[in-house]
């Protein structure tokens, strides 16, 4: 649209130079308010013709540059709505498409610090990229989400249209990583709304007191960040040596990690501590056991192991 503006100026600027050769209905002569409606309306094909030329010369511009303007200024305008439209076209067939393809994915709501974060664990431990939904209202995030080749939906996550756009219904979990413990409540509420509780939800929050709030809203699992870096900075004051641990397990690709994976058949009644992998936990039903104290567990069937496995190593394993 720059340069239909600029052909309206050019078209001001030549009417206004040679104002004398107009009339309008009073008689009188030209304005700069006048030139300016005499030229949209005339670029517009509109010409009302209560300003009109009179002279010759003032009718030879018109001829020579006013009509060769208006056609000009008509195929830009024209141009551009077909190109929003033709975007918009090519938008909603990218949607239709990878919507129907889509099944089990994760929708991660907000695209700032921790939901970047985020999708770097994804990725790191090899969830397919094409599965990975962002929903965002920043301009910036939403181009920096689609640089990295994600795809991002632009819109407020606490609205049921965003996120029935992102195809909640069918998908795997939602991750909810916003800048605001209110927005994160009104998120998870709509999505238990829509979903009915059968997607997993995940949710950030700042404030240790939001949290049994989250998990009332329908959240599964809610991750308190300001309680979760403190721990982490008592821990570096008084025993550096456990942060330096922590970071390792959770760093992908250097030392440690920690992965989960099904309890095998000749595993089944073993204590956990006699594997030669090293198993920090086991997930039962949903539930964790620890393995830590005098309580004696043994594997049962349909157990999963969390474990701490060698990055050098590709063992058999989900990382986590």
């Amino acid at each position: 649209m720059t340069a239909g503006f600029t052909i309206v100026l050019l078209t001001v600027l030549v009417i206004y130079i040679d104002r004398d050769g107009y009339r309008d209905l009073n008689e009188d002569g030209l304005t700069l308010l006048d030139c300016f409606y005499y030229a949209v309306v005339s670029l517009s094909t509109t010409g009302y013709g209560d300003i009109t030329p009179v002279t010759p010369d003032a009718r030879l511009v018109n001829i020579v540059f006013i009509t060769p303007a208006r056609v000009l200024f008509l195929i830009i305008l024209v141009g551009t709505t077909l190109e929003v439209l033709t975007e918009q076209y090519r938008k909603n067939i990218r949607v239709t498409r990878w919507r129907h393809k889509l099944k089990d994915h994760v929708i991660v709501c907000g695209y700032g610090t921790k939901g970047r974060a985020a999708v770097s664990a994804l990725l790191e431990t090899g969830y397919d990229k094409s599965r990975i939904v962002v929903v965002e209202s920043r301009d910036e995030a939403l181009r920096q989400a689609g640089a990295n080749g994600l795809v991002a939906i632009e819109g407020n996550a606490t609205r049921s249209a965003v996120l029935l756009e992102a195809d909640v219904k069918n998908a795997k979990s939602v991750i909810i990583a916003t800048d605001s413990d209110e927005a994160s409540v009104l998120i998870t509420l709509t999505v238990r709304q829509l979903t009915a509780g059968q997607v997993r939800i995940i949710a950030a929050v700042r404030e240790q007191e939001n949290a049994a709030l989250l998990k009332q809203s329908g959240a599964h699992h809610v991750i308190v960040s300001s309680s979760t870096a403190g721990r982490l900075l008592g821990l570096t004051t008084t025993t550096p040596p456990l942060i330096d641990v922590v970071e390792d397990l959770l760093t992908p690709g250097q030392g440690m990690a920690l992965a989960m994976r099904s309890a095998e058949r000749d595993e089944v009644g073993r204590n956990p501590r006699e594997l030669q992998t090293l198993v920090v936990a086991l997930i039962r039903r949903g539930k964790v056991l620890p393995l830590g104290g005098h309580q004696s567990v043994t594997i049962d069937t349909g157990d999963m192991l969390i474990y701490i496995r060698d990055e050098e190593n590709s063992g058999v394993g989900v990382a986590v």
